[in-house]
């Protein structure tokens, strides 16, 4: 699942983003309401999990403003108040679950595959795969395969890979790389991007007449299109 974590507390972003991306999801964060609703309404996630209390912008002003927008992404609320007039409050607000902190990892991670496997029911067929031209990306396998052909690849070239396919046709920056792969939010000036594209193409499209993964001279590199 592809999953955005608003959340100011850093001790608690790290325990979150680290536990779901080591569980295989992958993870966008923002610390604060105002950059977490850019995220929100201009990429697209399975679920999101917001905290109540956010500088710049509240969490539940996140979320209404969601629903307002007709976005239905499954949300889980994140808040230190448990009394059962927050819980309403959280869930009037447009949220589809609510957790008190402290809380059990397993259990957030629980409510969230219970939150997707829920709409995903009502709306029809989930999101499985992602194909660009001969490549496919199975999600839920976590497999990749071209042309029919199985290629074995580590989790961050999976994930890297991911958001290529993901933005299909699109130059993505190393500055998106980055932050959104690596969640690095400045240039630790190594070669990192590099290594990893170097090792996808060894594996998409070595030997192969059409070269999938492109590098846009200046700009960044760009999958399909």
């Amino acid at each position: 699942m592809r999953i955005l974590v608003i959340e100011d507390d850093a001790s608690v972003a790290e325990f979150l983003c680290g536990g779901l991306r080591e569980a295989g999801h992958t993870v966008d964060h923002a610390d604060n309401g105002k950059d977490g609703l850019f995220l929100a309404t201009t990429e697209t996630y399975d679920a999101m999990v917001i905290d109540r209390m956010l500088p710049a912008v509240d969490g539940l002003s996140v979320v209404r403003t969601l629903r307002a927008s007709d976005n239905d992404t499954p949300v889980i609320i994140l808040s230190a108040l448990g009394q059962v007039d927050d819980r309403v409050k959280g869930l009037q607000a447009g949220g589809d679950d609510y957790l008190t902190k402290p809380f059990a990892f397993s259990e957030l991670e629980a409510r969230l595959e219970a939150l997707v496997r829920r709409q995903r029911g009502g709306t029809g067929a989930p999101e499985t795969t992602l194909t660009v031209g001969p490549l496919e990306m199975d999600l839920l396998k976590r497999e990749v395969r071209r042309d029919g052909e199985l290629i074995e690849l580590q989790p961050r070239d999976f994930q890297l890979l991911e958001y290529l396919m993901r933005h299909a046709g699109q130059v993505v920056t190393r500055t998106m790389l980055l932050e959104k792969v690596w969640d690095y939010h400045f240039d630790p000036q190594t070669n990192v991007i590099d290594v990893h594209i170097s090792r996808l193409r060894s594996k998409i499209d070595k030997g192969q007449p059409q070269a999938l993964i492109q590098t846009v001279r200046g700009a960044g590199y760009k999958i399909g299109g």
